[in-house]
């Protein structure tokens, strides 16, 4: 859905930190409906979710006037907040939906909207923007005009979940193609377009990218999570192909060392998953977020179980890490005050948000709900009983303050009692967020933390699909494996093996626009001093500085320059090459430069 920048959030602030806002736009819907169960929640919404999804995709959308065909569109709101646009990540999220409700054969006459989308992925792929080309990092342009042609405003780009999501998405539609003897559609339309967003997925992962809220710039969990599965899913549709040995190689050396540096967002510490670690810009946070649920719920594989590298649904880590995210609302929210430690309450982003305030969202309160049914989900289909690890007994005392560590056998009273328990949970969560939707069922980005009034965007696309992805997920609907069973975390990555450092890298450069910035060494991390595949584009969240944060092996001597690249050119610094050092693993260097 569309994301706050940074640039915006700073808008809605004085200098002096308070909202320059008067106060949250009032809700013209004086009437909610009350609801006893998710069951009713779910009949009475689910049309109008439905509805307000559809008309918001171009290019016949009740209110998406002006999107070409398959756009699909933030928000028909045009001012506080502006939403009218496209972007990568939402889109994509909101056509996995679509595609998946289609394949599953719930709704047959989807596949024209599905096919819009995918022309207008392959349309959009080809646009230049300020992140760059097809070939120099345009994939990573986060938003887009309605029309489809770039938007060149400041922004927090680049974004590189985008390109993992959509690959994701089309892939999905793929496997069905394939499946109804379609392969050649597959092979000449879609898989071009899928191996673009997975040849830059391979190729920029390590790179740093603005995380899922448009506001921190460093590593993000679900950035990471969302390439890992793209990956995967992309070797098994590229080998089903035929492609080249040499691409189905490069991705799965990627995707294990993916899969080895999202471990370390994991805190044992802190017990719960840091959404953003090596943030470069950004205000200090406690890391909770609703980041890790999200990814949680986008990255669950019926078949790998409780699995916790992949951080399943009913893994220890991400049950702890649930706890610790929702608790963290507790108390910020009136709307939350008086509710008991182990009920449900409504939650946000994250708890130092103040983004309209800093308000809970429908899609992180049903997100909740998502991660706990998909969890009993997988405990009952798998009859292996509950296992409570000291990881996640904190989760389950919840439930039963005198709970061990321990496996609960599958069909006893006690798992009886606790499914039931945890199931009343997360129906607590659905009903939260219900209470909050008006009597028209319409969905906002936001519901106002004092009273629940609706706030900022209207009819937010991402909020109908959040909720329709809920209920399918109480209803214990299918979904397809991509791959997470069985994977074992490689002992040595090329990042995050605790044998690299960290390398901050600052360039104070003027451009002129479509131009960018990149980074070349004479190392592997650097590029080996290859153009054509270079770091970057660097961020510029604080224009003219361009920044990029490499992972480089502990105690090695580097070197490296700057380039220029604009409409393919490319132009090198002049002088020396510039050189360094990093220190012991896990030590932190920043390098400021200035164009030469």
């Amino acid at each position: 859905m569309l994301f706050t920048s940074v640039f915006s959030c700073l808008l809605l602030l004085s200098p002096g930190g308070a909202l320059a806002r008067a106060s949250p736009r009032e809700n013209p819907f004086n009437k909610r409906v009350s609801y006893t169960n998710v069951a009713d929640f779910d009949t009475f919404e689910t049309p109008i979710a439905l509805a307000g999804l559809y008309a918001n995709i171009g290019p016949d959308g009740a209110k998406s006037q002006g999107a070409k065909a398959g756009v699909v569109i933030a928000s028909p709101s045009t001012s506080d907040p502006d939403y009218l646009y496209t972007w990568t990540r939402d889109a994509s999220l909101v056509f996995k939906y679509i595609v998946d409700r289609f394949t599953s054969g719930r709704d047959s006459s989807l596949r024209t909207k599905i096919d819009n989308f995918v022309g207008h992925v392959g349309r959009i792929q080809q646009v230049t923007n300020p992140s760059g080309t097809v070939s120099t990092g345009g994939l990573g342009e986060p938003k887009f005009m309605i029309s489809e042609a770039a938007f060149t405003g400041e922004w927090g780009r680049p974004q590189r979940d985008g390109p993992a999501l959509r690959a994701t998405t089309l892939i999905a539609y793929a496997n069905w193609l394939r499946a109804n003897s379609n392969t050649t559609h597959v092979q000449n339309v879609l898989w071009p377009i899928i191996s673009l967003d997975l040849n830059y997925v391979s190729n920029n992962w390590n790179s740093t990218t603005f995380d899922l809220w448009e506001e921190v710039s460093g590593a993000s969990f679900f950035t990471t999570a969302a390439q890992h599965r793209a990956l995967r899913e992309g070797i098994a549709l590229a080998t089903a192909l035929g492609a080249p040995s040499s691409t189905i190689t490069a991705w799965t050396t990627q995707a294990q060392n993916l899969l080895c540096f999202l471990q370390t967002y994991w805190s044992p510490e802190s017990g719960f998953i840091v959404a953003n670690v090596d943030p470069i810009n950004g205000a200090i946070r406690s890391g909770k977020d609703a980041n890790t649920v999200l990814t949680t719920i986008h990255t669950f594989d019926p078949a790998a179980g409780c699995d916790s590298s992949t951080f399943q649904p009913c893994s220890d880590k991400a049950l702890a890490n649930l706890k610790v995210y929702v608790d963290s609302f507790r108390s910020i929210y009136p709307i939350n005050y008086g509710i008991a430690s182990n009920a449900a309450v409504a939650t946000g982003r994250y708890p130092e948000d103040v983004y309209y305030g800093g308000n809970p969202w429908y899609l992180t309160t049903f997100a909740v709900a998502e991660q706990l049914y998909r969890a009993l989900q997988v405990w009952d289909a798998e009859g292996k009983g509950i296992e409570v690890t000291s990881i996640s007994l904190p989760f389950f005392q919840q439930f039963n303050s005198s709970a061990t560590v321990t496996t609960i056998p599958a069909g006893s009273a006690s798992y009886t009692t606790l499914t039931n328990a945890i199931k009343t949970f997360a129906d607590g969560f659905a009903l939260k967020g219900a209470q909050f939707v008006p009597s028209s069922g319409a969905l906002a980005e936001q519901y106002a933390r004092n009273d629940g009034t609706p706030v900022s965007a209207v009819d937010l696309t991402w909020s109908y699909a959040s909720v329709l992805t809920m209920f399918d997920a109480h209803d214990r609907l299918a979904v397809d494996s991509w791959g997470a069973a069985g994977l074992t975390v490689p002992t040595t990555c090329s990042s995050g093996d605790g044998k690299s450092a960290t390398v901050i890298f600052k360039e104070t450069a003027t451009t002129i626009w479509g131009e960018n910035i990149y980074l070349v060494g004479n190392i592997e991390a650097l590029k080996n001093w290859n153009t054509n595949n270079p770091i970057g584009p660097l961020s510029t969240t604080t224009y003219p500085v361009w920044t990029t944060l490499v992972s480089i092996p502990a105690n090695t001597h580097f070197e490296y320059k700057f380039i220029r690249k604009f409409n393919g050119t490319v132009t090198w610094e002049s002088g020396a090459n510039r050189w360094n050092a990093t220190g012991a693993a896990g030590t932190r260097l920043t390098l400021n430069n200035v164009w030469k």
